[in-house]
């Protein structure tokens, strides 16, 4: 009886720890984000690999999603350089805590965008938009996903978008480029031009996303939308 007890009692620990190893600890995330204010804490920051843009608003995008990047870096199926080395360097509670931080890291005064996009793409575009059902899995106003593994899109900047569905393209390159199955099929019917007026539309829509600036980096505005 004594064994069956201790048995049980090691089991519920292991329940346990694995519950503490999943739980989000915003404050925790805050202070593990020096990592990335660097790039993401800096209004209007840009890299300049694989080509000039601006790294993407983080602040407001969904935990879920943040932590699929994440493990996608880390595992190499997002390979840009510098963000693989910071990934490889996270473990899964660190994701958890950093993307906890990041969900509700926003401005004091924030408007959710209508379910509905309040510019309506050209026909263009909408037809480009509804060849890649975009709006099945990232919502029809682009900012209330089907799924928390799904990114916000509506107003991202722009280049950044750009900069990442053609990153679907490349397949076969050491440092940069991007694997996932659902995307990469769908970037591939589009041609260059195509996307770029896709990513154009969506950076120019309302946003649930922002920069909040670091109090070390406040230069300006609050916040940048």
């Amino acid at each position: 009886m004594k064994s069956k007890s201790i048995v049980f009692a090691l089991a519920l620990s292991g329940v346990s720890a694995l519950v503490q190893v999943q739980a989000q600890d915003v404050a925790a995330g805050q202070s593990k984000s020096a990592m990335c204010i660097g790039c993401h804490g800096i209004k209007g920051y840009q890299a300049s690999f694989p080509e000039v843009h601006r790294v993407p608003r983080i602040s407001g995008q969904g935990a879920k999603y943040i932590v699929a990047s994440l493990n996608a870096y880390k595992k190499g199926d997002r390979r840009h350089p510098t963000m693989r080395a910071i990934a490889a360097s996270l473990n899964e509670q660190d994701m958890l805590d950093l993307a906890a931080f990041y969900e509700q890291h926003k401005p004091s005064s924030v408007k959710r965008v209508a379910d509905v996009p309040e510019l309506q793409p050209s026909a263009e575009v909408a037809q480009l938009l509804t060849k890649g059902a975009c709006a099945s899995c990232h919502g029809v106003n682009y900012s209330k996903p089907i799924d928390g593994g799904y990114p916000k899109l509506a107003g991202q900047y722009s280049d950044y978008l750009y900069v990442s569905l053609k990153a679907y393209k490349e397949q076969n390159h050491a440092l940069l480029g991007r694997n996932n199955a659902i995307m990469v099929a769908q970037v591939q019917q589009y041609t260059l031009k195509e996307l770029r007026a896709m990513a154009n539309y969506l950076g120019s829509l309302p946003t649930e996303l922002y920069t909040v600036p670091q109090s070390k980096f406040r230069w300006g505005s609050a916040a940048d939308r």
